[in-house]
């Protein structure tokens, strides 16, 4: 059993509630990006899924074990509806719990995600890890430190995951991404494994989602492509899709302020409409 105590989770401000999802690896820390902005005008919560961050995982489960944290977790905190923001892994839990639980979700949020994950990432060469190695440990150091970036950091396997490598991005890397990678368990990266070899595919439910998306992606991602999330917001009933040029898998720590705009705007409008259907 992995009791709810276990699994650990940050709540920020007042008011609607937004469910915000990491992906692999992560932490709910990594969704400060969005939850340090949102929490200004909604009550954000998230959570280390089981096997990340502070939520320790001993043994072996299945992807589908964060769907019953999750939901046991709402409960706990008497969430009846709330919006879902999920990154990545966080994305695809996303839909999940809106396929699960359609009363319950008022609006998902996707962020480099799909329903049919694709990825056209190049063969790994040791010259990759070694330069990765080398400006990780570096950034982790000198955050956002410009001889590293243009020394190492352009030349590693950051270059998949973002495109813009500026100071600002790095030290994303350096305080939050770094920790959630130390953190992540081999136990979740075995559940998210075994659900990517079964070959994941949820397109054909995706119908079944009533409530308004949000799709982003990055134009070059090459862990789940831009044409997988398209995709996706295509075989969703009410999707908005939005490809950002010049960006990759880590868009929102390369371009912070035009993604929390775009959400926020795209919210106002998802929570009018709303107001105004229901009247």
């Amino acid at each position: 059993m992995f009791p709810l105590s276990r699994l650990h989770y940050q709540v920020k401000g007042e008011g609607f509630p937004i469910l915000c999802l990491h992906g692999h690896p992560g932490s709910g820390q990594c969704m400060s990006v969005f939850t340090n902005y949102l929490c200004q005008n909604f009550k954000t919560i998230a959570p280390d899924l089981r096997g990340y961050g502070k939520s320790y995982a001993k043994t072996n489960f299945e992807i589908t074990q964060h769907l019953i944290d999750l939901e046991t977790l709402l409960e706990k905190l008497q969430i009846s509806r709330c919006l879902i923001l999920g990154w990545s892994l966080g994305g695809i839990i996303g839909m999940e719990l809106a396929i699960r639980n359609p009363e319950q979700v008022a609006g998902l949020i996707l962020i480099a995600t799909a329903a049919r994950p694709r990825s056209n990432h190049p063969p790994i060469t040791w010259q990759d890890n070694l330069y990765t190695a080398l400006a990780g440990v570096i950034n982790y150091f000198v955050p956002g430190w410009q001889w590293n970036i243009d020394t190492f950091g352009k030349r590693s396997l950051f270059k998949y995951l973002i495109q813009n490598h500026t100071c600002a991005t790095y030290q994303y890397l350096a305080k939050e991404a770094v920790p959630a990678y130390l953190q992540t368990s081999r136990q979740a990266t075995r559940a998210l494994n075994r659900a990517l070899i079964a070959g994941y595919n949820r397109i054909t439910e995706l119908p079944q989602i009533q409530s308004p998306c949000l799709v982003l992606a990055g134009a070059r991602d090459h862990h789940i492509t831009p044409e997988s999330s398209q995709e996706t917001a295509l075989n969703l009933k009410n999707a908005t899709w939005q490809c950002y040029p010049n960006t990759a898998h880590l868009f929102p720590w390369e371009i912070p302020h035009q993604v929390i705009k775009d959400i926020k705007n795209w919210i106002e409008l998802t929570i009018e409409v709303s107001h105004l259907l229901e009247n």
